[in-house]
């Protein structure tokens, strides 16, 4: 493990901020080279601040992938949102990413107007520009702008899902950071635990395999996890068992499906992202149990590591 601690070497952490389902976690991925954030096309699929940390001969980057922020309906919602906003206060740089294909609205002023009130350093991204004409360009930049006047904020374009224009904008991030010693071993790509990871998976695989009705009411938990001994000439497995929570029964039968086919589905998919996770084969069993009406319940949300001081 080499640790580099030059003069001019920079390092700090950078908070992603943004409405919910703008790019944040899909540009974290694209910066850091891999997977380390679950992404999905519903809105609200960050629920934990992710630490990723990127490592280059000039710069270590932490990016802090947050909830996006939005108006709560539950005491899950709130907590998310808090976090969000906690983050603001703990980095060095802030990343606001905004969704360039489509024109800003009350929820990105009051972004704005939130990151206004901070003496931090702020960069702005304009994701999913590819998605932006040649003809709407000039009308899109000039409603940005006018979001952004008063402000003195490097604005990027870029597209997190094609990577166009990500390179630039982390070499930006880069400078921005104060200069400072490598704060995790290089090789590191984030800090949270393996099984936190293996819970979000799964929960990736419930985002984009089931009906709208679900996604939100769902939690994972790692209940064991424990390598099966090789029989003859074969390896070594990691043996996962979880369970996913639903707030009801019917979201149950939607997330098992006629005969399991759903269920199967689901731990098909997780299995594979796990197994490159860890690196190595995997059996996972998945069970699902209804817990009414656990996203507004503090015991509940606290054991599930959703606690106020996240």
């Amino acid at each position: 493990m080499t640790i580099v601690n030059r003069e001019d070497y920079r390092s700090g952490f950078i908070a992603l901020i943004g409405r919910p389902n703008v790019g944040k976690s899909t540009l974290v991925n694209q910066v850091v080279g891999e997977k380390v954030a679950i992404t999905s096309p519903v809105a609200q699929t960050t629920r934990n601040r992710l630490r990723a940390i990127v490592t280059t001969a000039s710069a270590q980057m932490v990016l802090v992938d947050t909830p996006g922020i939005h108006k709560p309906h539950h005491l899950l919602g709130e907590r998310l949102v808090q976090s969000a906003r906690a983050a603001i206060g703990e980095v060095d740089l802030v990343l606001l990413l905004l969704e360039g294909c489509e024109r800003p609205g009350r929820g990105d002023a009051f972004i704005v107007n939130l990151l206004r009130q901070q003496k931090l350093p702020v960069l702005v991204a304009l994701n999913k520009w590819d998605k932006v004409s040649e003809e709407q360009q000039h009308v899109a930049q000039q409603a940005y702008a006018e979001l952004l006047e008063g402000t003195d904020w490097p604005v990027h374009r870029c597209s997190a899902l094609e990577g166009h224009g990500c390179a630039d904008l982390a070499q930006s991030m880069a400078c921005r950071l104060p200069q400072g010693p490598q704060l995790y071993p290089a090789e590191m790509v984030s800090d949270q635990p393996e099984r936190v990871l293996m819970g979000e998976l799964i929960r990736e695989q419930v985002l984009l395999h089931t009906r709208e009705e679900v996604p939100h009411s769902v939690a994972v938990t790692i209940d064991r996890v424990e390598e099966i001994p090789p029989q003859g000439k074969g390896q070594v497995r990691t043996a996962i068992l979880a369970t996913v929570l639903v707030e009801r029964k019917s979201q149950k039968g939607i997330l098992i499906g006629k005969g399991g086919t759903m269920l199967k589905t689901i731990g098909q998919g997780a299995r594979l992202q796990i197994q490159t996770l860890i690196d190595g084969s995997v059996y996972l069993e998945l069970f699902v149990k209804v817990v009414p009406d656990w996203r507004s319940k503090p015991q509940r949300l606290n054991e599930l590591g959703y606690g106020q001081d996240r």
